[in-house]
């Protein structure tokens, strides 16, 4: 009996750490997402206010935003 109720919560509890997990990663996803957004919308502002009809600050802001979203990807992970 006691072997069937311990088997039980070892996987409600590697249920529960999937769904931390699930949860943890998700949020590591919408903060990219964030950033990479958050940036190509200032550099999208700077083209429009400087009047350029290349938008090369829109691009760089892009990939600046996708630098920092990698490095805080990377800085989550390892906590």
């Amino acid at each position: 009996m006691e072997s069937k109720e311990q088997d039980q919560q070892e996987e409600l509890n590697a249920g529960k750490k999937a769904i931390v997990s699930y949860a943890k990663y998700t949020g590591v996803a919408f903060q990219m997402i964030a950033i990479i957004g958050v940036f190509a919308f200032a550099g999208y502002k700077l083209d429009e206010w400087l009047k350029h009809e290349t938008k090369w600050v829109t691009a760089l802001m892009c990939v600046i935003g996708v630098c920092l979203s990698i490095y805080q990807v990377i800085r989550s992970l390892k906590s």
